[in-house]
């Protein structure tokens, strides 16, 4: 939730003209980026409102099958603008517990529930709520100079919007509760010897590396977003509930003209053409 790296005054511009996020849809795929690198893209209720409309958005729009998350410059995302988030507090413009559960917990459930693949590609730090936005994606690729870092115990808060519970089932309970209780660190090689990425690796390669990855997904079935929403809804639950969720979302994906296109190119021994229903 909040912003936990020191922005150097230099860093910090006097242009605002830009928008805070930038959507680009291209193939199949939106690609949807933070744009402030003067403060380490540090999300603030701006950003917030405009990426929730943007995940929306995407969610919505039938000619993108896939999203991608990432950051402007050499930041995914600093975390949350905690100057800005103090100052609405203080002029009780809102409460810590309204823009969680009213403006940031929406976003991130969103990116877990929606029928879509969503990839997070980490191209620098992500702090606080920037690691949240990252970890909440259903694959990651990091540059393996970028970090995770979760510092809320520095400033005297309990990690939110979602890191408790996106921490724990990335990394284990107990990496987790170290990162949450001393604040410290954690780099992509060790992200990635723990599972918690699904890849780590240079920098230069990462947009293709990505690109190639969230296109394939974009050309894949309906039923990827569904498969991710059983996957997500088993790991939190038992065995037979699982089942059941399983035969439910069979049910709807086998009435998919892309089932039945997946089965014709199979007689056929050639490629499935999914159109994504």
């Amino acid at each position: 939730m909040i912003a936990f790296l020191p922005v150097k005054k230099q860093e910090v511009s006097a242009s605002t003209a830009a928008e805070p996020v930038v959507v680009r849809k291209e193939n199949g795929v939106a690609w949807i980026k933070i744009n402030r690198p003067e403060v380490l893209n540090a999300i603030n209720a701006e950003v917030l409102r405009k990426l929730r409309a943007s995940v929306e958005d995407a969610e919505s729009d039938p000619s993108v099958r896939c999203l991608v998350l990432t950051g402007e410059g050499r930041a995914f995302s600093a975390g949350a603008d905690v100057r800005a988030l103090q100052r609405r507090h203080r002029h009780a413009e809102t409460s810590y517990m309204e823009h969680l559960t009213r403006e940031t917990n929406p976003l991130i459930s969103k990116l877990r529930s929606m029928p879509k693949p969503v990839i997070s590609m980490i191209n620098g730090v992500a702090a606080g709520m920037g690691m949240s936005l990252a970890l909440a994606a259903d694959i990651k690729i990091m540059a393996d100079d970028a970090k995770f870092v979760e510092a809320f115990a520095k400033v005297g808060l309990i990690p939110d919007a979602g890191a408790t519970f996106l921490m724990a089932s990335s990394f284990g309970i107990s990496k987790a509760m170290e990162l949450a209780l001393t604040g410290e660190g954690m780099s992509a090689k060790e992200a990635e010897g723990l599972g918690a990425v699904n890849k780590v690796v240079a920098r230069a390669q990462l947009e293709m590396e990505t690109r190639s990855l969230a296109e394939k997904l974009a050309r894949g079935p309906m039923g990827l977003g569904l498969a991710k929403r059983a996957m997500n809804k088993a790991s939190v639950t038992d065995l037979d509930t699982a089942l059941d969720y399983e035969a439910h979302v069979q049910e709807i994906v086998a009435a998919s003209e892309d089932f039945e296109e997946g089965v014709n190119a199979f007689n056929e021994k050639r490629e499935a053409k999914f159109k994504g229903r």
